[in-house]
Order: C-alpha cells, then sequence, then structure tokens
C-alpha cells in the first residue's frame, strides 16, 4: 500500500509539471515572466531599459545628475543616447553645467539649433573615447584618438590631469559600459575653436 501510494504521488507530480508545459508558438516571445522593468522597448537600444539595482550606464548617470543637465539635453539633440547607452565601453570625458556656462554667451543655445546638429555631435563625439580609461591609465604626453576621429593630449602635472592643457579632471565616476571623467571645461576639436 505504502508503495502504491509513492506511485500515485510521482505520478501525480509528474502531471502536474507536464501540464504546465505549452509549446503554442505564440508563447515562444512571451516576456510575461519578466517584470515590465527588465523589458526592452521596441523602439531602440538599450537606453530604454529600467534597471535600478544595476551600475547604470554613462547615459544615465549624466541624466540623473543635475549638474549634467546641458550636455544630457545635447546628448539628446545629437541623436547620441542609444549609442552611448549601449554596451560600449566608453570613456566619457563630461563637462558640467560650469564648464558649459564658461563658453560666450549663446553658444549652447545655438548648438542646439537643427541646423547646428552636426557641429554639436562631432563636439560630443571629441568628449568620448572607445575603450576605457582610468585616471591610472592616462600618461602625460599621451594622445587618445576620440570617436570623431580628432585627438587630444593627456597632460599631467602635480599629479592634475588636464586635456589640450585646458580641461581638468575634477572627478571619475565608474558606469556599467565604461567610465566618466567630470571636467571643468568644454573640449573643442581644432576646427570649431
Amino acid at each position: 500500500m505504502k508503495h502504491l501510494s509513492y506511485c500515485i504521488t510521482a505520478f501525480s507530480f509528474c502531471l502536474f509539471i507536464i501540464s504546465g508545459c505549452n509549446n503554442s508558438p505564440e508563447d515562444t516571445n512571451n516576456n510575461s515572466a519578466l517584470p515590465s522593468s527588465a523589458t526592452q522597448s521596441e523602439a531602440g537600444g538599450q537606453e530604454n531599459v529600467k534597471d535600478d539595482v544595476s551600475q547604470k550606464d554613462v547615459v544615465k548617470i549624466a541624466s540623473e545628475n543635475k549638474d549634467f543637465s546641458t550636455l544630457s539635453a545635447a546628448v539628446k539633440q545629437a541623436g547620441l543616447v542609444t549609442t552611448l547607452s549601449n554596451a560600449g565601453p566608453f570613456t566619457i570625458f563630461a563637462p558640467n553645467n560650469a564648464a558649459f556656462d564658461k563658453l560666450p554667451k549663446g553658444t549652447v543655445d545655438g548648438l542646439m539649433k537643427e541646423d547646428k546638429k552636426a557641429t554639436l555631435r562631432d563636439i560630443l563625439e571629441y568628449h568620448a573615447y572607445v575603450g576605457v580609461m582610468n585616471r591610472n591609465l592616462l600618461q602625460n604626453g599621451q594622445t587618445l584618438n576620440m570617436v570623431n576621429g580628432k585627438n587630444i593630449t593627456v597632460n599631467i602635472q602635480d599629479s592634475v590631469i588636464t586635456l589640450n592643457n585646458n580641461a581638468k579632471i575634477i572627478a571619475t565616476v565608474p558606469a556599467s559600459n565604461g567610465v566618466i571623467h567630470v571636467i571643468d571645461n568644454v573640449l573643442l576639436p581644432p576646427e570649431n575653436k
């Protein structure tokens, strides 16, 4: 009797497991088991993925920090959100709002116009390097080829790191897809000076 009871229990368990399997084709791409915050929008790249647990990417870090509101608006206007939200890795030399405020009056507003989108994109790509360059990897006199194809020069004096003898790195923030070095001046590519 004990053996029969065991067999019935095992058989019932197997039926329970099998009944939970559904191989209908319409369910093969079902994301209902995932929380809605873990699904990705069909509209673009990873910038639409919501995740409050993992380390944030460079775009999310900038967009959630009020000191980068100008940079965030510029990245959006230039159409770089999806690119910079993806895996990378990237090193972003990110000018804060105070850095943008140092530009001549009207410069930022002018660059945010639709007909200046290519110029804005060129300037922003001059702040992005493909790969991770942590502070300890930067060397005096080193040149970095930026995303826009132009070079910046690293200068180090008394442990202070500047780029093109102009923009000082004032903070470093790790990101899920690279690293952000906060800088105190906007870097302008050679023909945009």
